[in-house]
């Protein structure tokens, strides 16, 4: 369905011919924005029917006095199935920390959130395969695990503001869903109105570039560059390329798509992907209201260990 219409807009109406480039950029993005917005209402709205049952509070709640390694895998598991932003990082983060859960729990929480979502994972499963989307999930999984376990390691509780440890925060009120269908309903509707008012322009920027980069880079590019399975550093340099972007994960998948689409490796997108959606230099500039920066360059320095370690297991298994 979205293939015809593209083709019906880009070779009907406009009348472009196909194999142009100026064609194939344009096919790509009217294709790729009717998928994704059709997606992103329906994954948004099933969603926001079960958030109606969830909280930052309730996630806190689940965490809270279990052993440690149960603790991180909640928090990972939580992270990922719910659809809080880069925005919430600073509030989750006092959150944890005055309910005593311990400081590389709750790293792995902010690890795992922004990178791992239902959404994300839906548009990968209906764009680039559940192959793909297995892969990333299994990678942002350890990365969440083991990059948390690092910043235990490395003791940065004593790199927290101080005025994050005084903070005794309350707990929110709950829930306006309401109970029952009708007031889910409302919630879930409320819920795709303002994730897409927040998130439209980052999706249609990443299709933008996407679609440019399906267009208008040529194959050969790529394929030198970025499609070696052996080139070392071509992954570490798909990491740096990630960190001054601003997109979440759903935004930064069409150009994933047009990267893959082009020859790139699979090992370098990833790492690509996880960079964008979990290293972005704002994020980090948001972290740094409650930690300082010998902790932000540590936090940074393990995560682009991480995805680096991710996109050279990938292309040698590849």
């Amino acid at each position: 369905m979205f293939h015809w219409l593209a083709d019906t807009i880009v070779y009907g109406a406009l009348g472009l011919t196909e194999g142009e480039r100026l064609a194939e950029a344009l096919h790509f993005f009217v294709m790729d924005t009717a998928k994704i917005f059709a997606l992103l209402v329906v994954v948004i709205y099933v969603m926001g029917l079960l958030r109606a049952l969830m909280s930052p509070e309730r996630v806190r709640a689940y965490v809270r006095g279990k052993p440690r390694w149960l603790a991180r895998l909640l928090a990972i598991t939580l992270g990922a199935v719910t659809p809080f932003c880069s925005c919430s990082s600073v509030p989750l983060f006092i959150g944890f920390v005055e309910a005593g859960i311990p400081l590389g729990v709750t790293f792995s929480f902010l690890i795992a959130s922004p990178m791992i979502n239902e959404i994300a994972v839906v548009l990968l499963i209906g764009i680039l395969g559940w192959e793909l989307a297995l892969l990333y999930v299994a990678a942002g999984v350890l990365v969440a695990w083991f990059g948390g376990l690092a910043m235990e390691w490395l003791r940065t509780e004593r790199w927290v503001e101080d005025y994050v440890w005084k903070i005794q925060m309350g707990e929110a009120q709950p829930t306006a869903a309401g109970k029952g269908w009708k007031g889910r309903h409302r919630f879930a509707v409320a819920e795709v109105r303002e994730i897409l008012r927040r998130i439209w322009k980052w999706v249609v920027i990443g299709i933008a570039v996407g679609a440019a980069f399906h267009g208008f880079v040529p194959g050969e590019w790529v394929t030198t560059y970025l499609g070696a399975q052996g080139d070392w550093l071509a992954v570490p340099g798909a990491v740096l390329l990630g960190i001054p972007l601003y997109a979440n994960a759903t935004g930064i998948i069409p150009v994933a798509e047009a990267m893959l689409g082009k020859g790139a490796a699979v090992g370098t997108t990833l790492a690509f992907m996880m960079s964008v959606a979990a290293l972005s230099l704002p994020e980090i500039l948001i972290l740094r209201k409650v930690i300082r920066w010998p902790a932000l360059a540590l936090f940074a320095g393990v995560l682009a260990i991480a995805f680096t370690l991710v996109g050279w297991t990938f292309n040698l298994m590849a």
